[in-house]
């Protein structure tokens, strides 16, 4: 018997997560604000403007109506751009206040909130009120949308400081070609999760630019280290930046046109204006956000993130790439493990 699952956010990663549910025997429900959206899931089951050539499963039931939505859901799984985590998350509980059950969060946002630099979880757990759920559980790693979409071998993580917790989500979404890890770092999850998007502009930039294999190798391993670094900083296991929400997350994220992370950055180093790269993606560019974010919140703890602040100058100030690549190839040099 399967469990009942509201799923927020239809966008390509929400909906292919919600369509993989719907396989795995589930109820889900999937809650989206744009009318035109849901007709064209319910009755002709595509999700045009994300994943155009995909055709969603018939038992998956899209609504505008959250209320509807979660209903009765044990699990409610937010797959929200971190812009709007908030906004979702207050409606949520609102929602949620007028039920009688309390589900399982589980959030799939990869991000920093601006101004506040707080985590998807803390975000979440500030709008939903703890009587009004039963934990909040972070789903994060090597998953590319399209891919799972045709069933590519696919491992993530569940990551929560209650392992029980995890253990359910783990249970919810395993499947034949979908393999789910527990983790009880949430910090570490959370952290490798947000940051790589910036590495992938840096490395999306960096093809853009023409640089090959060996310039790619460098940006992954240092910037790794930057992610590491700033999630130790507060409180993160730094093994977990060696496993799937860490190096994982990172790798396909940095090397795959399925990033739009890499997509922005590679158009960056052909030579578009970030403004325009923004206007023609169609769909939000977390590490964009995140640099600005990442970069004020290592400024802050007095963090060395080097590679992080070449792409603020960049992204924020307008700076030229190649004068942002030579000043980083210019530092005084260092050990590896400093």
């Amino acid at each position: 018997m399967g469990e009942k699952v509201a799923v927020l956010g239809a966008g390509s990663w929400g909906s292919i997560l919600a369509n993989l549910l719907v396989e795995n025997g589930h109820d889900v429900k999937l809650w989206s604000r744009d009318p035109e959206q849901v007709e064209a899931l319910n009755e002709w089951h595509i999700n045009p403007q994300y994943m155009k050539d995909f055709k969603y499963n018939k038992k998956l039931i899209a609504t505008n109506d959250m209320e509807d939505a979660v209903n009765g859901a044990k699990y409610v799984l937010v797959v929200i751009p971190t812009k709007g985590l908030r906004d979702v998350a207050g409606k949520l509980n609102k929602v949620l206040e007028k039920q009688d059950s309390t589900p399982l969060i589980i959030h799939a946002t990869k991000g920093l909130e601006q101004d506040t630099y707080k985590r998807p979880s803390e975000m979440l757990a500030e709008e939903i009120a703890p009587q009004h759920r039963e934990d909040i559980v972070v789903l994060s790693g090597p998953s590319h949308a399209e891919d799972v979409a045709i069933q590519d071998m696919t491992a993530v993580t569940a990551a929560c400081a209650n392992m029980s917790s995890a253990e359910k989500v783990q249970k919810l979404f395993s499947n034949n070609f979908f393999r789910v890890y527990t983790n009880d770092d949430v910090i570490g999850a959370e952290f490798g999760a947000a940051l790589k998007n910036i590495v992938a502009i840096g490395a999306g930039a960096l093809q853009g630019l023409g640089y090959k294999d060996n310039a790619r190798a460098a940006l992954i391993t240092r910037g790794l280290a930057e992610i590491r670094r700033l999630g130790v900083a507060f409180g993160a296991n730094p093994f977990t930046f060696i496993g799937l929400s860490g190096v994982g997350d990172l790798v396909v994220t940095a090397t795959s046109k399925n990033s739009r992370n890499w997509r922005a950055g590679y158009q960056l180093g052909q030579g578009r204006q970030l403004e325009d790269v923004i206007s023609h993606m169609g769909m939000v560019i977390e590490g964009v956000y995140t640099t600005k974010a990442a970069y004020e919140l290592a400024q802050k703890r007095q963090v060395k993130m080097p590679i992080t602040e070449a792409l603020y100058h960049v992204l924020y100030e307008g700076q030229n790439i190649e004068t942002a690549i030579t000043n980083l190839m210019d530092r005084e040099v260092t050990s590896e493990l400093e």
